[in-house]
């Protein structure tokens, strides 16, 4: 796909669902598909996916694509996930919905037509408060539904690095039913490790986690990552001081690296900005020279005041 960024509203992040992994791939390619062909997305109009599309994104065969989609018609059409928000008296509200309020299959040409419910629109349109943005291709090899959950849920605090998880919230989020793995081995064992492990293996991102305990219960869960050093970030110059002033921007090499980093990983200015195909850490590479040029500067001093930047 030309540009795999997928955009969700924090609320939706932090949702309670049980999606498989097929389901959760078309509910993102889905996304993708209308920042692609710029359509849109609303309550009304469709958007199609081709089974040809899916094997290539996640490296199926095509046999198993035209299987997924026609599965979904009846499968994700009932699933349903809950969310929380606070209202103007800052009361919270508990909400049920479905994912889609219609759907269907046409296999002569192996595409599948989704329409998002009218509560999930405003949840991947509507960002003008907290939300989170992330790459397909990130998830593209992670085979388990647990370990896309994780992903996501992970990935909303990249700036810190760091979350935390009462038990029973934790897997609330990721989909588990009140029956399912209750025992802590069996939850490690089958549900935890091997997500944290596809995440680790296949994703830009590295995870580690420590158990949170009440007495002799565990109560809890602290999750660590960081992003992978794909490529090393180059300086600005190896010839002078970093925090030598540039005679333009009147920033220091420290500063624009600093405010290159929060730009790139600024998830309105990375899908307005990046070019197609380039990830997070080439895009700050590529920031880290634009930033010299006063001209940037001045044309994007509204995201550069956003991120703490004081034009002197």
């Amino acid at each position: 796909m030309k540009n795999d960024l997928i955009v969700k509203a924090n609320t939706l992040i932090n949702a309670s669902y049980n999606l498989e992994v097929s389901e959760q791939r078309l509910i993102l390619m889905s996304i993708v598909q209308a920042r692609n062909t710029e359509t849109g997305i609303d309550a009304v109009t469709p958007l199609k996916i081709y089974a040809q599309d899916y094997a290539k994104q996640f490296n199926t065969t095509k046999e198993t694509a035209y299987e997924v989609l026609k599965n979904a018609v009846n499968n994700l059409f009932e699933r349903q996930f809950t969310y929380r928000e606070l209202d103007t008296d800052n009361k919270e509200i508990v909400t049920k919905s479905r994912w889609v309020s219609r759907i269907s299959y046409k296999d002569s040409s192996g595409f599948l037509q989704i329409t998002f419910s009218p509560d999930v629109v405003p949840l991947i349109t509507r960002l003008e408060k907290q939300f989170t943005s992330y790459y397909l291709n990130e998830i593209s090899n992670l085979s388990s539904k647990y370990s896309i959950r994780l992903y996501e849920l992970l990935i909303s605090w990249r700036v810190v690095g760091k979350v935390s998880f009462s038990l029973s919230d934790f897997r609330e989020k990721i989909g588990l039913s009140e029956n399912e793995y209750l025992k802590m081995n069996d939850f490690k064992k089958r549900v935890l490790e091997p997500a944290i492990k596809q995440i680790n293996d296949s994703t830009n991102l590295i995870v580690k986690y420590e158990q949170l305990k009440d007495g002799r219960r565990i109560s809890g869960i602290n999750f660590f990552f960081k992003e992978k050093n794909i490529q090393k970030i180059k300086t600005v110059s190896t010839n002078r001081d970093p925090d030598t002033l540039d005679l333009f921007t009147k920033l220091t090499d420290k500063q624009i690296s600093f405010f290159a980093k929060k730009l790139a990983y600024d998830p309105e200015f990375s899908s307005k900005n990046a070019k197609i195909g380039e990830e997070y850490s080439e895009l700050e590479n590529r920031l880290i020279d634009e930033m010299n040029n006063p001209k940037f500067v001045e044309k994007n001093i509204s995201f550069l005041k956003n991120i703490g930047f004081k034009n002197t």
